[in-house]
């Protein structure tokens, strides 16, 4: 009963704040004005902008932002209590995160459809965006290289999904094409999609794709594995073909493959979250995870890692770049931005939410380890009394696929299709971050040149090539898991890093609102409060675990994310006394 009373109180504050304070936002501070022409249309090319319906374009923005994040980080903050993972989620997400996406929608749809960080170079100064695009660069290039294992690790897991995961592929083109060329009802072509993907999320039970069992070789070779060898894994052999699919998906027009693909899912995942909303409340757990449990062995601090280990789901840096990088060039006119940004960053901060609710309550239900069952809080501690350290991706995916699958069962659906269902839903949410990461690296790569004046890097296949071989050449590095597991080497700095990109896009939301004459004091305190929180947590990882241990690597890279952070904050608080003043056509309309 206290899951579906902490579900019906989350969903009213998120509608609530959608109709209060995002209106503000809307109305008040960024005006928005359904006679301004958008970039769409402005600088419409047919391939990168591209007007587009706000319930298609929902989709994309919805799915693109909402990847493994907010599954992984909640399944993972419960060990420190469900309340606090609660709070994070929700404050975070209407006060932090929606303007966080929201501000930087509009800053790129005012200027052109630029990202947030060739938006810097005008906002703050030229020399804060060339560090900008740095800081971009190398997160987009682990996210890359660590979304080949992500999804690999998913399809070996759940070799289900597979099947139900590469069918959207040629069938989000088909649906492109019959939209954007043929002029095809779009409710028409959606029930099909959804019709025939939910079809291969049933046969994908059938027919499961493993492989490990089909090529015979091991999902990863192992970090003693010699680098050719090591090359013999389902880990790589997978990183390949999304790397492949990726540069596809980074070309072609956006309307071809990247747009409908993004949709169509999304459609996959609104009856996902539909029927664990109607398991909820047909079976009604109790909460058997601790509320609040702050020393938890082997775990970092809680404060400030919370606040790092919850992103996605209440604030993350990656979503501003989906915001100026691909939704602010497809938004059709700007009142379409409320709905998209605002409301978006609300929908994943409910999926944060029920992922709580499922790795809290739903595993509650029932939990069978090495054939032994286990109900109420013995079996969440069957799955969560491994401790912090062990709690990888094969856990945390485990715990929330458990969970959840018991809450859709309660509905009456088998229990293999429920368990099926959510973790499609995962594998989809991984696999269309890691294509919108692709096209957003290009972006950067491509800004990046006209920076140091490459003009080869200005080709978008050029671009596309040289993102795919930075991540993918990253991702097939030996790691700590052998070839395949290279994004692993630096994955512990990607959470501070992901926290101190959002802190540094509010930084250029701040600026915009200040020198375009806006109200800007209710950005301040979400910007300091991001831009403290990540320097304390890499502060803590690099002189605590790092340098004390020898990481090498670890130990510079992050070094110099703090350098450049200090060097960026310095230089806009010199500037902020003069940024005022100067009239919005010259801020970047």
């Amino acid at each position: 009963m206290a899951s579906l009373l902490l579900l019906s109180v989350c969903a009213a504050f998120f509608v609530a704040a959608y109709f209060t304070y995002g209106s503000w936002l809307g109305e008040r501070v960024f005006g928005l004005d359904a006679r301004r022409a958008t970039p769409a249309h402005t600088e419409e090319d047919g391939v990168d902008f591209v007007p587009t319906r706000k319930e298609v374009l929902f989709g994309h923005h919805f799915t693109s932002i909402a990847g493994t994040g907010p599954i992984v980080g909640p399944a993972i903050a419960i060990l420190w209590g469900w309340l606090p993972a609660v709070l994070w989620i929700t404050l975070g997400s209407v006060f932090i995160g929606a303007v966080h996406d929201f501000g930087a929608l509009m800053v790129s749809i005012r200027s052109k459809g630029q990202t947030i960080g060739d938006v810097a170079g005008r906002m703050v100064s030229p020399r804060v965006r060339v560090l900008f695009l740095i800081v971009l660069f190398f997160t987009l290039m682990v996210v890359l290289a660590i979304f080949g294992l992500v999804i690999a690790t998913i399809f070996s897991i759940y070799p289900q999904t597979v099947l139900s995961v590469w069918t959207a592929m040629p069938l989000a083109s088909l649906v492109g094409w019959w939209i954007y060329r043929r002029k095809g009802s779009l409710l028409g072509v959606s029930l099909l999609a959804l019709f025939l993907l939910y079809l291969t999320v049933v046969l994908g039970v059938w027919f499961p794709v493993d492989l490990t069992r089909i090529l015979g070789i091991p999902l990863l070779a192992g970090p003693d594995a010699g680098f050719f060898a090591g090359l013999k894994s389902v880990v790589v052999v997978w990183t390949v073909l999304l790397m492949a699919y990726c540069f596809l998906a980074s070309v072609l027009p956006v309307w071809l493959l990247l747009q409908p693909r993004d949709y169509i899912n999304s459609h996959q995942l609104y009856v996902a979250l539909a029927l664990l909303v109607a398991g909820v409340f047909l079976a009604r757990p109790e909460m058997v995870a601790p509320a609040w449990n702050p020393d938890v062995a082997g775990a970092p601090p809680i404060m400030p890692f919370l606040f790092i280990t919850i992103a996605c789901g209440a604030i993350s840096g990656f979503h501003c770049l989906v915001s100026s990088g691909t939704t602010s060039k497809q938004i059709n006119c700007e009142p379409d931005a409320r709905f998209i940004a605002y409301g978006g960053m609300l929908t994943e901060g409910f999926l944060a939410v029920l992922v709580v609710i499922a790795c809290a309550a739903g595993v509650g239900l029932h939990v069978a380890v090495e054939g032994v069952d286990y109900t109420g809080a013995e079996a969440w501690r069957q799955l969560y009394g491994i401790g912090w350290e062990k709690m990888q991706l094969r856990q945390t995916v485990g715990a929330f696929v458990e969970g959840a699958g018991n809450l859709i069962s309660a509905v009456g659906i088998p229990k293999a299709v429920a368990v099926n269902i959510v973790a499609v839903m995962v594998a989809c949410f991984a696999a269309t971050t890691i294509d919108t990461a692709t096209r957003l690296h290009r972006y950067v790569i491509q800004e990046l040149g006209g920076v140091l004046r490459v003009r080869a890097l200005g080709n978008k296949y050029a671009a596309t090539a040289v993102a795919v071989a930075a991540g993918g050449g990253l991702a097939l590095l030996p790691g700590p898991q052998g070839p395949g597991s290279g994004g692993l080497v630096i994955w512990p700095l990607f959470g501070a890093t992901n926290q101190l990109l959002a802190g540094l896009a509010l930084l250029v939301v701040a600026f915009y609102l200040r020198r375009t004459g806006r109200p800007h004091w209710f950005i301040l305190a979400p910007l300091a409060l991001m831009i403290v929180l990540p320097f304390w947590a890499l502060v803590h990882q690099v002189f605590g675990d790092f340098l004390p241990k020898s990481k090498t690597v670890l130990t510079v890279v992050g070094l110099t994310i703090m350098a450049l952070q200090v060097w960026m904050v310095v230089e806009a608080m010199v500037l902020w006394r003069g940024a005022k003043g100067v009239p919005e056509a010259d801020a970047g309309d």
